[in-house]
């Protein structure tokens, strides 16, 4: 079980939205990089970076403080954000990341994230936001009919590495994940899941030791690690000595 620590990039900087809304933005680091090394520092293994501001615009916006935020972790490095054709995707794992995060290309060129995934194995996964059990799209500012579930159908036997759920009514907003919608979404696909969204305090921590979310890659943690709600060291303990017990 991995906890990714959460680097949200909107102009160069390190921030915190809440309900994926880009005007509530908090500022937590003005440097990336910095923040990554202290991550690597606490003793994170991997780190989810979003480029928030390549989400809305589909394209790259943060290239500088990506790059930069590469070299200054050892650390696994999974980007999502504005990564829309295979040439995108090939340019961004040659410049060192493990792999890559494709949402709202995975709903409108479903073949795109399969011809991907056979170009670039174990290095593609697909970020699935959701409201109501309804994907998102665009940075989370389009709805659209499509189930969650359903989408996460169509990659089956694909080759995707992981699915990064998020549920965007949690987002932000310190509420706990929603382990009921995560899970089912995990027990509906063999595809590894990443729970995303609301991730709040040691209490979430400790649900995803328990024996039926064990079947999850991990979680992301924001807001909480950067509030200190959640304590990076005692977080790391407990999920190392649940696997201890398991082994």
């Amino acid at each position: 079980m991995i906890l990714f620590p959460a680097i949200d990039l909107k102009q160069g900087q390190c921030v915190r939205l809440r309900l994926g809304e880009m005007a509530s933005a908090t500022v937590y680091n003005e440097d990336p990089a910095a923040q990554a090394r202290a991550f690597e520092e606490e003793g994170f293994e991997w780190l989810h970076v979003v480029d928030l501001d390549g989400a809305f615009a589909g394209e790259s916006r943060n290239r500088a403080a990506v790059e930069a935020i590469l070299k200054a972790t050892r650390n696994p490095v999974q980007l999502g954000g504005g990564i829309r054709s295979l040439a995108h995707i090939e340019a961004w794992l040659d410049k060192g990341l493990a792999r890559v995060i494709l949402g709202t290309v995975a709903v409108r060129d479903p073949g795109l994230v399969k011809e991907a995934c056979r170009a670039f194995p174990g290095r593609i996964a697909v970020g699935i936001d959701a409201r109501g059990g309804k994907v998102a799209v665009e940075g989370w500012a389009e709805a659209s009919e499509l189930g969650a579930i359903e989408l996460a159908r169509k990659f089956e036997g694909a080759g995707v590495a992981a699915i990064v759920y998020t549920d965007i009514d949690r987002d932000g907003v310190l509420a706990g994940i929603n382990w009921d919608a995560t899970i089912d979404m995990a027990e509906a696909v063999s595809i590894p899941v990443i729970a995303s969204g609301g991730l709040a305090s040691m209490a979430d921590i400790v649900r995803m030791t328990m024996p039926d979310a064990r079947r999850l890659e991990g979680a992301i943690s924001g807001r909480a690690l950067y509030d200190g709600r959640i304590d990076a060291r005692e977080a790391l303990t407990v999920l190392r000595e649940a696997k201890e017990r398991t082994s």
